[in-house]
């Protein structure tokens, strides 16, 4: 059965996530049709009225409207924001059973819709809630993408940039791993336009920047209860290169069979997106504690996943 065609995007979650990123999308016009679902109803009725008010300022004409899990059966790509929300203090991986429930649910009410697109997964513990999706989905993995360390590159490289004074999209460095506590930040391949910068900051100053990436989620939640417009617009980028079919290369949620020399696991690593979602994924060279640091995340997955899918 060949891939759904077209830019019809269904985003299931209307929280402060998934209104954020459906306010980039309109904003930037990245689909012509948007169509909204959440169990909230009423609220997501207004989210669709109000966007819409929007739109003679748009850039491209667009639809969008509430709607039900049914209008996932001609959709390109449904992005899931739904899902428990991360409360202060809580770790991302203190939300993995209330969400594997939730998502057992949703995934299932989508694929009997006849959904033959790609799934893009936002929701918290966004690795293991993705490494569900293939699994309740039975898609191929090229079609399950997580949100991965799109965020946590994308803070990393405006970090750097700043240290640096250089724009943050001069700055090439990545995050990976888990999305979460045990991500490691990798310095040996950090540079700007092709220049190595590890080099140039001391040990204290690489921990200090790194320790500002890995808690800046703790810190906004603290303050405001949630963090939204970032990841809205890393989801929007990613919306982005799958429909204009970019062959561009983003830290996403992808599984591993071997690449990094693990398997059976989602975490975030650098990967070709293009029309068909996942093209490939991009090895960097990592340094000894590089690769310490990976297979500790990867086990830390691991140990909470493992449980479900005895």
């Amino acid at each position: 059965m060949n891939l759904t065609q077209g830019d019809k995007v269904v985003l299931v979650g209307t929280g402060a996530v998934g209104s954020s990123y459906a306010y980039a999308l309109i904003n930037q016009g990245i689909c012509e049709e948007l169509v909204l679902v959440d169990i909230n109803e009423a609220k997501t009725k207004a989210d669709a009225m109000d966007l819409n008010h929007g739109l003679v300022y748009a850039p491209i004409p667009q639809k969008i409207k509430y709607g039900s899990y049914s209008d996932c059966k001609d959709a390109a790509i449904v992005v899931i924001c739904a899902g428990a929300a991360q409360k202060p203090g809580e770790t991302r991986l203190d939300l993995v059973s209330k969400n594997l429930a939730i998502f057992k649910s949703i995934v299932g009410s989508i694929m009997d819709s006849g959904f033959n697109g790609i799934f893009l997964v936002a929701s918290n513990p966004v690795d293991i809630l993705a490494y569900a999706t293939w699994k309740y989905s039975g898609l191929p993995k090229e079609r399950v993408i997580g949100s991965g360390t799109i965020l946590d590159s994308a803070r990393f490289r405006f970090l750097l940039g700043e240290e640096f004074g250089v724009a943050p999209t001069s700055v090439h460095a990545y995050i990976i791993g888990e999305h979460g506590d045990s991500e490691l930040p990798v310095w040996s391949t950090a540079n700007i336009s092709g220049k190595l910068i590890a080099s140039d900051l001391t040990d204290q100053r690489k921990d200090e920047i790194f320790v500002q990436v890995r808690d800046a989620a703790y810190e906004i939640i603290e303050s405001k209860g949630a963090t939204y417009y970032g990841i809205a617009m890393g989801l929007a980028r990613i919306t982005k290169a799958i429909l204009r079919n970019e062959e561009v290369v983003l830290p996403v949620g992808s599984l591993l069979e071997g690449e990094y020399g693990h398997s059976d696991v989602y975490v975030g690593v650098p990967t070709i997106i293009n029309r068909g979602g996942r093209k490939s994924i991009v090895e960097l060279s990592l340094n000894p504690e590089e690769k310490e640091k990976l297979a500790n995340s990867v086990k830390t997955l691991k140990d909470v996943q493992s449980p479900f899918w005895k």
